[in-house]
Order: structure tokens, then C-alpha cells, then sequence
């Protein structure tokens, strides 16, 4: 597998757009993604109780039809807490969509991410999708231009590309998310956008895409609040002339093995981008009896307030991670626990059978002073680990936040 430069626009056949349409003040606001040919449609989406509008388009057409061939999204309003008339927005944008494409509306997906509780501006939103419908592109510019669009608090867009073999033919696979806050999915994540010219079937593209979420989206917080717009959508368009995957054979693991590389570069990327992050935090639990138990206490870890303020001060204040391990409902014994720290900086063993070591706190302080820190947890129990990534909480996040809407 080859990783390489490019998004959305990098498999054959799609074409994507992004423009200023005046819903948020001169900058990007609104993109559009289209195939040149119907593609099978896999997604996931927010298990929040309150779901906005576009949500619910997206998942009746995925639950549906399981096919797609174009995606309008928007930033700056999320489209969601605005009842009848949210949803009557909703459907008036597809239909835009899909004149301006020659589709119907239930080829078109919909995706908002912005301020919980406005309505859309439906002019400027109908307006971008004519403009967009004819300035679509297969450039990589036209990609990023995308990817560029669908920010709110991130501070950089986040794309991503790997190009693998098929049954001897090149297959591409391509993505862009945005997500900087209100992060901490569950079997979704903020907003994805997955491409891939690859032929595979609607059911075995969504088992890939919900086995590899739950590695890579699923396993990321930086604020533990759950969106109410959560998406996460894969097309795949045939174009790439592999033999269809129907099954899970071994053309479905090489798949599943790439759109796993492109979901966790993105998820990493997230978790790196964290309102007001400094550093990346990753979390790494080894030596557990079941998978499942590794999981619970890796997140545990990334969650937890104190030791995100910690890692925030380059503070090797270890028993804080104990301590949320033990909250955790995970079952381990305490008088088994290695911890290490790892960066760049260095490697310092600062626990080992769940007592200190002794380590010295400047080579600690200079490990975590570092913009990528791990945390090696072995509990030496059994042979399963499971990694989780967060980062760390800063002033900057309550100032973020604060005045958001303003």
C-alpha cells in the first residue's frame, strides 16, 4: 500500500468543489462531492438521541437505497434542534442538488457541522449548490478546497490517500473530515467523507467501514461531547474494474486493511487538531485478557480531565491515569501495572508492578514537552492492546469554546 497526496478527489471518477457562500464571513463554507457514476453507499452515524436534520436524510438513503452519487455539505450552522422546518431545508437542498446534477434527490447526502439551534440560510445554501455544480473538479485543489470548507475550529484541514492492488488492478482510496471539538463518538465520528473507486457491495462496505471506525473514529476524544451530527460515509464507484466484493475473502481484508490505514491517519489528525491542543496524546493498553477490556481502559485514559491538564503541563502526575483506569469498569490488578511515557524527546519506564520507579522528573518533563506523547500501559494479563488518542486540555480550549458563536 502507497500513501499519498490527496483526498477526496484522488480515486477516478470524483470530482468535489469548495466556496465562500457567505454563511460564515470570507472563509469556505460550503463543498460539494460528486461521482461521475452511482456509487454504493456505506455510513455511520451518531448514536446521540438528538439527531440534526441532514443526519436523518443521510441515514434513511444509506438504510434505504445504499447508494449515492453526490454529497453537499456546509459549515457554520448545523442544521440541527430546528424541527419541520430543518428537515423541509433539508429535502429543498437535495432537490438543488440534484437539478443542478441531473440526479433525484435520494441520490444526494447532506451533511451540516456549525451552531446547534439555526436554521440554515436556505438562499445562500441553494445559491452555493448552482455555483459549485459547475466549477466541480477532479484536481486535488478541488479536494482540498473541500476539505478546507467543512472547518469550523480546526486549525488545518485534514485529507488523506493510499493506492493498493486488487485482483491486479490500482485501487484508490481517498478521505477528508473536519473535527476539532465536541469529539467523543460512539459507532460514528464528526464529519468524514471517504471515496474509493474500488467495487464493492453495499453490505461488505459497510462492514468494513463500521469494523474500521470502531478502531480508528471510535477510539478518539478530545472533549467527551457527543455531536448531534456525526457522519461518517464511504462511496465506492466501481470505476477501479476490480472484481466486485460480495464476500470476505482476501480482496475484502486488503480493502479493509486500507480504509483502516486512511481512518486512523485521519482520526490521528483530529485528535492532534483538538480545540486548543498542543500535543497528541496517545494511549496504548497491552497485555489484556479480551480486547473489549483494553478498549475501556485505553478511553478511560485519553477522557480523563486531569490527566489531560497533566499532559498540558508536561506533568508526569501518572497516578491520575491509575486512577482513571480504576474508574474505568475494567477489571485489572493494580500491582501488575508497567507504565511508560514515549516521545520524540525519549523513553522513561515511571511505574512498573503499579509502584514509581524513581525516575527522573526533567527527563519526564522533556518527554512530554514534546507536540506527540504516548502512554505504554501493560497490565500483563494477556495478548490483546487496543490504542486510543486524545490530547491535551488547555486555556485556550474554554477560550474556543467561550465565545464560539461570536
Amino acid at each position: 500500500m502507497n500513501i499519498i497526496e490527496g483526498g477526496v478527489t484522488s480515486a477516478q471518477g470524483f470530482r468535489a468543489a469548495g466556496i465562500c457562500a457567505g454563511i460564515k464571513k470570507d472563509r469556505k463554507d460550503m463543498a460539494m462531492l460528486y461521482s461521475e457514476v452511482p456509487c454504493t453507499l456505506a455510513g455511520t452515524f451518531t448514536s446521540n438521541l438528538v439527531k440534526a436534520s441532514p443526519v436523518i436524510w443521510d441515514m434513511d438513503i444509506v438504510q434505504k437505497n445504499g447508494k449515492a452519487q453526490a454529497c453537499v455539505m456546509n459549515s457554520g450552522v448545523a442544521n440541527a434542534c430546528t424541527g419541520a422546518q430543518g428537515d423541509e431545508y433539508c429535502r429543498q437542498s437535495a432537490q438543488e442538488a440534484a437539478d443542478a446534477l441531473g440526479l433525484k434527490s435520494e441520490d444526494v447526502l447532506l451533511a451540516s457541522t456549525g451552531v446547534i439551534g439555526m436554521q440554515i440560510p436556505i438562499d445562500k445554501i441553494c445559491a452555493g449548490i448552482r455555483t459549485m455544480s459547475g466549477m466541480l473538479s477532479d484536481l486535488p485543489q478541488a479536494g482540498s478546497d473541500a476539505a478546507e470548507a467543512i472547518m469550523t475550529t480546526d486549525t488545518v484541514r485534514k485529507e488523506a490517500a493510499v493506492t493498493f492492488e486488487l485482483g491486479g488492478k490500482k485501487v484508490t482510496l481517498g478521505g477528508m473530515t473536519k473535527g476539532a471539538g465536541m469529539i467523543h463518538p460512539q459507532m460514528g465520528t464528526m464529519l468524514c467523507f471517504l471515496t474509493t473507486d474500488a467495487a464493492i457491495s453495499h453490505e461488505m462496505a459497510q462492514k468494513a467501514l463500521l469494523s474500521c471506525v470502531q478502531d480508528s473514529f471510535n477510539m478518539i476524544s478530545v472533549d467527551g461531547d457527543q455531536s448531534t451530527n456525526d457522519t461518517c460515509v464511504l462511496f465506492a464507484n466501481g470505476l477501479a474494474g476490480n472484481e466486485m466484493i460480495t464476500k470476505e475473502d482476501a480482496d475484502f481484508e486488503i480493502f479493509r486493511e486500507a480504509l483502516s490505514l486512511i481512518t486512523k491517519n485521519l482520526a490521528r489528525r483530529m485528535a492532534a487538531d483538538g480545540e486548543g491542543a498542543h500535543a497528541l496524546f496517545e494511549v496504548t493498553v497491552k497485555g489484556a485478557l479480551a480486547r473489549e477490556q483494553a478498549v475501556t481502559l485505553a478511553k478511560a485514559v485519553i477522557e480523563s480531565s486531569l490527566v489531560k491538564t497533566a499532559i498540558a503541563g508536561h506533568d508526569a502526575n501518572w497516578g491520575r491515569i491509575i486512577c482513571a483506569m480504576g474508574y474505568s469498569g475494567a477489571q485489572f490488578d493494580q500491582q501488575k501495572v508497567d507504565l511508560t511515557f514515549r516521545s520524540r524527546a525519549g523513553e522513561v519506564l515511571i511505574a512498573r508492578d503499579g509502584v514509581s520507579t524513581g525516575y527522573s522528573e526533567q527527563l519526564a518533563t522533556e518527554i512530554l514537552s514534546e507536540d506527540e506523547i504516548t502512554a505504554i500501559i501493560d497490565i500483563k494479563e494477556g495478548s490483546e492492546t487496543a490504542t486510543a488518542w486524545g490530547c491535551d486540555l488547555t486555556h485556550e480550549y474554554i477560550t474556543i469554546n467561550a465565545d464560539y458563536r461570536s
